[in-house]
């Protein structure tokens, strides 16, 4: 049996990321396979709730988060790597596998490596984007993101990518490492929401937010400027679409008053900040009923809100660079950042046929069933743990 050590989600059950989401499917999808077992470091913030349970048959143990501010993920890192050591030693386990999401304990990483590898064990890494060119970071988190990132690389066994242009940019940058990598993505959903359009769920969030079906586009993401709420914003108030504008995101009010400052986007009623949705149900069936979806990251890999976009939404108009074209390649329409573009773009998807908008739900939906189902994903991993697969 495979031993897999997974750290650096918030953990499991509960749908609170990216990174908790994956956990929650690679389990969910492995769960009756004898030839492989996870153990899964979940946080929690009372010292009474440490302890560990089994959820999807892995066995989950929770490290106490300390109230330590912006480090608290730091430590928790190392904190669940020390029990992973323990655990191994204890348990006898040979040959573990050591899985680390995110590049946030470079500093420290070489010590635990050296740990497992003593242990006969490995340690690989997913790479989570360019967290250090994220502009929320100041200028001195930001540095630490990147030598944090140049350490991981430099003594992680493998590294996994959910992006090829992660992959590239990683063996580009870090040639002198010789770093040994592999591409796997993250995963969606191909099926249909369960609610129905008649649903009371649906119905009255639709009432209370003054929106109809096929009447709004849409963008689901967080809150932060590199995903260019700014530049959507703006242009589609200078678009001619008499279609609303939903913005789901758990607003910040320093960022709210400086793009209502910038746009003035509180005097046009087609924009409309709806808040967070936390039923999944409701989530995809909002997306599926919406007339388009805006995408405008542009720093990171695969986005689990793109993925999701592409497997519900009709009709997808994404920003033109390099991570979003990997994953929907003809799936989609593409508008650059440049003054009059995606309002132009606005315009033109607004007097699409609906025969043409049809081709488009095909084409985004059968690329996300043929290379991001999580079907396909789970299968991916399962190869990568059990037969080391790390060139596929």
């Amino acid at each position: 049996m495979q031993n897999i050590f997974i750290v650096g989600s918030k953990g499991i059950p509960g749908s609170y990321g990216g990174y908790e989401t994956f956990v929650d499917k690679l389990t969910e999808y492995h769960q009756d396979q004898p030839e492989i077992k996870y153990h899964v470091a979940c946080a929690v913030d009372e010292a009474e709730k440490v302890g560990e349970f089994t959820y999807h048959n892995a066995h989950c143990f929770n490290v106490l988060r300390k109230p330590i501010g912006p480090a608290q993920a730091i430590f928790y890192d190392t904190d669940a790597l020390k029990y992973c050591v323990a655990y191994i030693q204890q348990h006898h386990i040979s040959n573990p596998i050591v899985y680390v999401l995110a590049c946030r304990i470079g500093p420290f990483f070489n010590k635990y490596v050296k740990q497992i590898h003593q242990l006969g064990g490995k340690v690989y890494v997913n790479l989570d984007g360019h967290e250090w060119m994220r502009a929320k970071w100041p200028a001195p988190v930001r540095k630490y993101w990147k030598i944090s990132e140049q350490l991981m690389v430099k003594h992680a066994d493998l590294l996994v990518c959910d992006s090829k242009n992660i992959e590239k940019y990683i063996r580009t940058s870090y040639e002198s490492y010789k770093p040994q990598t592999t591409f796997i993505a993250y995963g969606a959903e191909t099926r249909k929401s369960t609610l129905t359009d008649a649903d009371p769920a649906l119905t009255d969030w639709y009432r209370s937010k003054g929106l109809a079906p096929g009447e709004y586009y849409l963008v689901v993401g967080r809150f932060v400027p590199e995903n260019n709420y700014e530049t959507m914003i703006r242009e589609l108030m200078k678009s001619h679409t008499k279609k609303h504008f939903a913005l789901i995101t758990n607003v910040s009010d320093k960022f709210l008053e400086d793009l209502k400052r910038k746009t003035g986007f509180d005097k046009d009623p087609r924009i409309k900040f709806v808040g967070t949705v936390y039923n999944t149900e409701l989530l995809m069936k909002i997306r599926e009923n919406a007339y388009g979806y805006f995408h405008g990251h542009e720093v990171g890999g695969t986005n689990p809100s793109l993925l999701e976009a592409l497997g519900s939404t009709r009709l997808n108009l994404l920003l033109d660079v390099g991570f979003n074209k990997e994953v929907a390649e003809d799936s989609a329409l593409y508008w650059n950042k440049s003054d009059g573009d995606l309002a132009r773009l606005i315009d033109q998807a607004d007097q699409m046929l609906p025969e043409e908008i049809d081709r488009y739900d095909q084409l985004s939906t059968d690329r996300i069933r043929q290379a991001y189902s999580w079907d396909y994903i789970c299968g991916r991993y399962m190869d990568l743990f059990l037969n080391n697969c790390s060139e596929m």
